[in-house]
């Protein structure tokens, strides 16, 4: 099949564009970063250098395509991230239908049900002759980078979600396992909900293995108040409606709103576990 891959060499759409590659697809990875052109090439695929933003470079993009896996990166400098959500999704739906593609994989989240504003599945659910399957992936193992700077400072990893919190993890390699099964299996038309995840954890359990592997075994992870994880993402430059957006879906995982719609469709664990994640958190450390 001829496969557009979104999201450039990113932690699910790099392992994706290998596993694809190697099973004899040809592939299309799509990066707005154009130094990432021949790191693109070197893995086999053809680049299509130029923005999502961008409805006729998009579509162009789109043309001769079979399948396509779609994701909205956030924009750390956009203030309406609503509109920025829109307009994206926009272009991917009207891409879709311009150039007849059969087969849609759009990443979104474990919050999809709970957290319905922020999410571009309606875009993706009216099409009449498209099989489109929606991805809701867990918390990914990958995010726990971002709070490096926050242990090394502060000797805790916070947030509005925290403690006996019970929370799905998953590694973005097995996400991307997950998108070759969904492109490679036969699939009708219609709307496909499929949720991913590698391990289950609370977020103690989760902070003593990735503290025990940069030898703080004893490292805490509070549940703290909403307003104040807000204002810190704010003071960190964050604008103000993705940080609200976040914290919106943070607190759902913390009530427990998040887990209950996941666990009526709990999927199968992927195999990389959070255990198999701390040496590399270990090393980024």
């Amino acid at each position: 099949m001829k496969i557009i891959v979104t999201g450039s060499l990113g932690n699910i759409s790099k392992p994706l564009a290998i596993s694809l590659i190697a099973k004899g697809h040809d592939v299309t990875v799509i990066s707005s970063d154009a130094g990432k052109a021949s790191s693109i090439t070197a893995l086999g695929a053809d680049p299509a250098i130029g923005s999502l933003e961008d409805g006729e470079f998009v579509n162009e993009t789109f043309a001769g395509a079979d399948a396509v896996y779609c994701m909205i990166p956030f924009s750390m400098t956009e203030p309406d991230q609503l509109g920025y959500f829109s307009r994206i999704a926009n272009n991917y739906t009207e891409a879709i239908n311009a150039n007849h593609i059969k087969r849609v994989i759009n990443l979104s989240g474990w919050a999809a049900e709970v957290i319905k504003d922020h999410s571009a599945e309606a875009f993706f659910n009216h099409f009449s002759d498209v099989a489109v399957t929606h991805l809701r992936p867990g918390s990914f193992y990958s995010n726990f980078y971002g709070f490096i700077g926050m242990i090394k400072t502060y000797g805790m990893i916070m947030s509005n979600y925290g403690g006996d919190d019970l929370i799905a993890f998953v590694s973005p390699e097995d996400i991307a396992d997950v998108v070759v099964e969904e492109l490679e299996m036969p699939a009708s038309t219609g709307v496909k909900i499929r949720y991913v995840a590698s391990d289950e954890l609370t977020c103690n359990e989760a902070a003593h293995i990735l503290g025990t592997a940069i030898g703080k075994p004893d490292l805490q992870w509070p549940a703290l108040p909403s307003e104040q994880v807000q204002q810190g993402m704010e003071m960190m430059g964050m604008p103000k409606e993705l940080a609200a957006m976040l914290v919106e879906m943070q607190a759902a995982q913390h009530t427990g709103e998040i887990q209950t719609k996941y666990f009526e469709h709990r999927p199968v664990l992927g195999k990389r576990k959070l255990k198999d994640f701390a040496p590399l958190f270990a090393a980024a450390y």
